[in-house]
């Protein structure tokens, strides 16, 4: 056991009250050579919020003093959450008043209050442990003394007060990163500098570009980096082939998006006779060409995901490797870390799996919408240009149906969304709003890559390797009761909330609401209720998807977990076992891994969020005055949320419903006309008129059309 592990367990024995350095130290016997060493270690695991360090200079363990460790939440209207590290938690509710100065996404320990029957959790915070905001973009406002930087980040609710001195020029109503000098308190705003003024917000590219900054990384790679990769072949080591299985004679395909460049995952499928087949996921094994611990790896390391903004991508890897030796091109050979598994496809069940270090040579790349014409439209012309690979396409369409059926039959919640793409003109303005489909085509790659991960998952947690699995905990029964009387208010109820609630349940519900007009509605409520799967080297399971193993693998160009797992499924599967001090250096290092991945996931959905919702108000600045259909998808006590069909939505604010005066039902979720008894509820269709667009604030007002 490592020193780490032995103390923390000397910790959670029931006997151990907080103890002081002195105390400890006398404990363990340690001596003057290794002071250093353990005062290092304690000061880490505080840090990373394992043990606690009291007013009185005492550690202990934080569940044991009332504590809980986690991330902040921020909410646009000055409240917050706390999210535990602990996935097994429920999160915390935080008003402003106990926010001691901590913001979105800050690290920090809170002490919940004693919990009234029947009351959502509630906390304050005791300690910001990590700050996650150094710097904030926003608006300059400026007056004749001061200024005051409003965040573009609306979950950031603090204005971050700027000093005359500290203006650097800038002018009122400019985008401006600025850093953080003084952090806020309870009476008081942060504090902060203007480093970089980005231009005047209406200014093209401009919007994006404060996005970028607000992230904190930087589009172009570090020099250490760029020296780094120019030592990296174009073309395959040979002599690593024979350390490999060769697949290059499978017949296999690439299947992606039209505009995708990186293409990490190829796919293949035997027909082995007798009603068996043999599935091969293919995915590029980034991890021979990122070493641990290089320049490359600590960069991919701090990124930790690739982003996706409507106009660009910043991604995880330089592109040298992403899009070339380690992007599976057809008619190349590259090096792949494939999972091979056989299925009976009746009745359907696994046969044999095996993980294995790979050589291919993808044959075919393949866009969603040409195997959708192959599969769905029958397409002559698409087919005979892919002649040779068609019946494996329609056996894996077969086999994708199974996979699928199999999936929801276990309970697997499974949401549909319509997704937008933002197409915008060479100027970077928002010209058309086109829904992304999620078909067949889609589910074939889905559930193809949702295999893999559960074997790959399953592999390592049955030979008890440390590992860093995508785990997602059960909601708050709170949350659950609160949705549950939502729904009632549509005729539907949720099975077993008395007892430990099973998935199914979900999906039973998901399935009753199909095409109904309250779905994205309820859709919405139902994701809000539920926890945020993230990433754990402590295995709880996936709720979402009912399955007992799960991880991230079939990703590693754009996600820093799945490189870390491939190299050490690839030193567990050389090696065939892992020495003791391997296995202790990775349990000391997974934690903070898995915690810093998913922050970066968060930070990066933010931004791509954020993105798209800044270009769909732009989209529709230009249409103030014009009349659409949309349909209700949220009730307050201040007016309706519209939606209208290409996904933009907007509030119709309770005091311009002019036909009455108009109160909310909490119990009923709907607005009541006060004379005229008037009901306006979730999933109307009503017509709307677009009044104002705020793209300063992600807003836009309509007003009813008919009232």
């Amino acid at each position: 056991m490592s020193a780490r592990e032995n103390l923390l367990a000397f910790m959670r024995e029931k006997a151990y009250r907080p103890m002081t350095i002195k105390e400890l130290f006398s404990r363990f016997a340690i001596a003057k050579d290794q002071a250093k060493t353990m005062k290092k270690l304690l000061q880490d695991l505080a840090e990373e919020g394992l043990i606690f360090k009291n007013s009185k200079g005492r550690y202990g363990l934080p569940d044991k003093m009332d504590l809980i460790v986690g991330r902040i939440e921020g909410n646009p209207r000055g409240f917050a959450f706390l999210i535990p590290d602990n996935p097994g938690s429920e999160d915390v509710f935080i008003n402003r008043e106990n926010m001691r100065g901590a913001m979105h996404n800050d690290k920090v320990f809170v002490r919940s209050f004693p919990q009234s029957t029947g009351k959502r959790q509630e906390g304050e915070v005791v300690r910001v442990l990590e700050r996650a905001n150094r710097r904030i973009v926003g608006n300059f406002e400026q007056s004749r003394y001061f200024g005051f930087v409003v965040p573009d980040n609306k979950r950031i609710f603090y204005d971050l007060f700027i000093p005359r001195e500290e203006m650097k020029g800038a002018s009122h109503n400019q985008k401006v990163v600025a850093e953080i000098t003084r952090w806020p308190d309870q009476k008081r705003n942060p504090e902060g500098r203007i480093v970089e003024v980005l231009g005047f917000k209406e200014e093209p590219g401009v919007d994006i570009e404060a996005i970028i900054h607000q992230l904190g990384l930087p589009q172009e790679f570090p020099a250490d980096v760029k020296r780094e990769l120019s030592a990296i072949p174009r073309e395959i080591d040979r002599q690593e082939i024979a350390n490999r299985a060769d697949l290059r004679q499978l017949p296999m395909v690439t299947i992606d998006g039209a505009d995708a460049k990186d293409l990490d995952d190829a796919v293949s499928l035997e027909d082995l006779g007798s009603g068996k087949v043999r599935l091969g996921v293919h995915i590029a094994d980034v991890s021979f060409y990122v070493g641990e611990g290089s320049e490359l790896d600590q960069e991919a390391f701090n990124r930790g995901t690739s982003i996706y903004l409507v106009d660009r991508v910043i991604p995880m890897l330089p592109p040298q490797l992403s899009n070339g030796i380690c992007s599976l091109n057809p008619g190349v050979e590259r090096l792949t870390l494939s999972v091979l598994i056989t299925y009976q496809l009746e009745p359907f069940k696994i046969l044999a799996q095996e993980i294995t270090p790979s050589v291919i040579k993808s044959n075919y790349r393949l866009t969603y919408e040409q195997v959708g014409r192959i599969l769905l439209e029958q397409d002559q012309k698409v087919m005979a240009q892919y002649a040779d690979f068609v019946p494996q396409l329609k056996l894996m369409n077969q086999l994708r149906g199974k996979l699928r059926a199999q999936r929801l039959a276990g309970g697997s919640v499974d949401f549909e969304f319509p997704e937008v793409k933002v197409i915008l003109n060479q100027t970077g303005q928002a010209i058309e709003l086109k829904k992304r489909e999620h078909g067949i085509p889609e589910q074939l790659i889905e559930e193809f890559m949702i295999a893999a991960n559960q074997v790959v998952a399953e592999e390592m947690s049955w030979r008890e390797i440390p590992f860093v699995y995508r785990v997602h905990d059960q909601p708050d029964p709170d949350r659950l009761q609160d949705f549950n009387q939502f729904i009632h208010n549509f005729g539907y109820h949720l099975k077993g909330l008395n007892h430990e609630i099973h998935p199914g349940a979900f999906q039973d519900l998901l399935e009753a609401i199909k095409d109904k007009p309250e779905e994205r509605v309820i859709n919405t409520m139902l994701l809000r209720s539920m926890k945020k799967a993230i990433y754990s080297p402590q295995n709880i399971g996936h709720f979402g998807l009912a399955l007992q193993y799960y991880c991230h693998f079939t990703s590693p160009i754009r996600r820093y977990p799945d490189l870390l797992i491939h190299r050490i499924i690839k030193e567990v599967l050389t090696q065939g076992y892992l020495s003791q001090q391997r296995m202790e250096k990775l349990q000391e290092g997974l934690y903070h891994i898995a915690e810093h991945s998913s922050l970066q996931e968060r930070r990066a959905m933010e931004a791509e969020r954020d993105s798209v919702d800044l270009k769909k108000m732009e989209f529709m600045q230009d249409k103030i005055g014009q009349v659409f259909e949309g349909i209700i998808n949220g009730v307050t006590n201040y007016g309706l949320y519209v939606e209208l069909p290409n996904t933009v939505e907007g509030l119709v604010h309770v005091e311009n419903l002019k036909d009455d005066y108009y109160h909310f039902n909490e119990s009923q979720v709907c607005l009541i006309g006060e004379s005229t008894r008037k009901v306006y509820r979730f999933g109307e269709q009503v017509k709307v008129i677009v009044d104002r667009v705020n793209l300063d604030e992600r807003q836009l007002d309509f007003v009813l059309a008919e009232q």
